[in-house]
């Protein structure tokens, strides 16, 4: 998601609450804007525990996935 991109979200949200509001047409922009940034931070966030490890006391390193497995595993 660019910068303009969230500066219309802002532009779109501070519009909306004046006594005019929005148009349908801003509307439908604004809900579609609001889901790119949501597939954003999802996308963003995925990727971040994708790279996230964990350190054991013991020097091990592992992938938060073969960890988070190995907790499913012993439920």
């Amino acid at each position: 998601m660019t910068d303009e991109q969230v500066a219309r979200i802002n532009e779109l949200y501070h519009k909306s609450k004046t006594p005019d509001g929005l148009t349908e047409a801003e509307q439908a922009e604004q809900a579609g804007l609001r889901q790119e940034y949501l597939m954003a931070i999802r996308r963003n966030m995925r990727q971040t525990l994708e790279n996230t490890v964990v350190e054991y006391p013991d020097g091990t390193v592992k992938n938060l996935k073969e960890v988070g497995k190995k907790h499913a595993d012993n439920k």
